[in-house]
């Protein structure tokens, strides 16, 4: 049955990225820097925790008590590559911002934009009102103490986002998909932002950090739907795979959830803690090294036969499995080398990235599932 969520207007007839104004092709940078700098972030993440690094920066949002920067005589290289990674959550969250206001303009012009801008405004008010009385009432009944009275104005704008986001998108007359897509993002550079810093002032509690991970594994998968999306003919789909096709793609993101949750958990449990004085969860690192790999090998099979039917078939998402099985196949590799020579910074770093990559490339392998209705002459 055709998917009718996309309906197009008269004027939305070709791909956004087809456009060759000058606003189609600044939408088509960011979009891809987007996605370059979402996977980037999972690399500066890594290796603050790699490099016994997460609380290289004892303070959020803040460095130090002291100081917004790190100093490196008291902090050492510890604290520049810990505030290095929360310099890269600003720009990632600047792009994600442009490509919302690009995707606005694209809309609706600058009259959309300018509302646009104005609502933000009205979120950093809020957002520093929330601040100053957080910040009165921790005076008042716990003076002295640190209180995360920042991170309830993270919150505060974390909410103001969301709310922008629902009131934008619904009122867009076409390409709400762009849209929510591109609003999803942006929540959840600000979502991460107030999690990076819940991580720190937990003093990196493990399940906290896999949260954190996980969630900007996401971010790229959200990133890559944008991008094809972005070239994709607007309009009704209609699946482009035989049903049991389908059924196995679906049950291959199943399995590659699995692996990725799992890995998570093996990574909380081994020695990367982020600092040296970080407590693990207490689970055998050991025993779910294996366990991650059982449904990492499931996985590699039931990409391998996709692929394989895909050709056979003609199918089209063929070119992208064929993708998506090297990196599966790279990502395995790299998974056991790291376990046989005791889990080095350096691969497991690339194992994270690979996995965030892999993930992206499933999400594309899925939005090929469906195709453009093709109307008769």
């Amino acid at each position: 049955m055709p998917d009718t969520t996309t309906a197009p207007s008269p004027r939305s007839t070709v791909p956004v990225a087809a456009r060759t104004d000058v606003w189609g092709r600044m939408l088509r940078i960011f979009a891809w820097l987007s996605f370059l700098a979402q996977t980037i972030i999972i690399g500066t993440g890594g290796a603050v925790r790699l490099t016994g690094s997460g609380l290289g920066c004892s303070e959020w949002p803040l460095c130090t008590p002291e100081s917004l920067v790190p100093i490196y005589a008291d902090q050492g290289i510890h604290g520049l590559i810990e505030f290095g990674n929360r310099l890269m959550t600003g720009v990632v969250g600047i792009i994600a911002l442009v490509v919302v206001l690009l995707v606005l303009h694209r809309l609706g012009g600058r009259r959309r934009v300018a509302s646009a801008l104005w609502f933000a405004a009205g979120g950093v008010v809020a957002a520093a009102v929330a601040f100053g009385v957080a910040t009165l009432v921790a005076n008042i009944v716990a003076p002295g103490q640190d209180t995360p009275v920042f991170s309830v104005a993270t919150a505060v704008l974390l909410l103001a986002v969301i709310v922008a986001a629902v009131r934008f998108t619904r009122s867009s007359p076409e390409r709400r998909d762009l849209l929510a897509l591109a609003w999803i993002v942006l929540i959840g550079v600000v979502a991460q932002a107030l999690v990076g810093g819940i991580t720190v002032l937990t003093g990196l509690n493990p399940f906290i950090v896999g949260f954190h991970y996980t969630s900007s594994l996401l971010l790229v998968c959200v990133t890559a739907a944008f991008l094809v999306r972005l070239y994709a003919v607007p309009g009704p789909r209609e699946r482009a795979v035989p049903t049991w096709f389908a059924v196995l793609s679906h049950v291959t993101g199943l399995a590659l959830a699995v692996t990725i949750v799992f890995g998570v958990l093996t990574t909380g449990s081994g020695p990367h803690s982020g600092d040296a004085d970080v407590l693990r969860h207490g689970f055998d690192a050991t025993v779910l090294a294996h366990v991650h790999s059982w449904p990492g090998y499931i996985l590699a099979v039931l990409v391998l036969a996709l692929t394989v039917s895909a050709w056979v078939l003609k199918l089209e998402p063929r070119k992208w499995l064929l993708v998506l099985v090297i990196a599966i196949a790279v990502q395995v590799g790299v998974g056991v080398w790291q376990a046989r020579e005791g889990l080095p910074p350096l691969l497991v770093g690339i194992h994270m990235v690979l996995a965030s990559l892999s993930a992206a490339t499933y999400t594309v392998v899925v939005l090929h599932l469906k195709k453009p209705v093709t109307t008769e002459a």
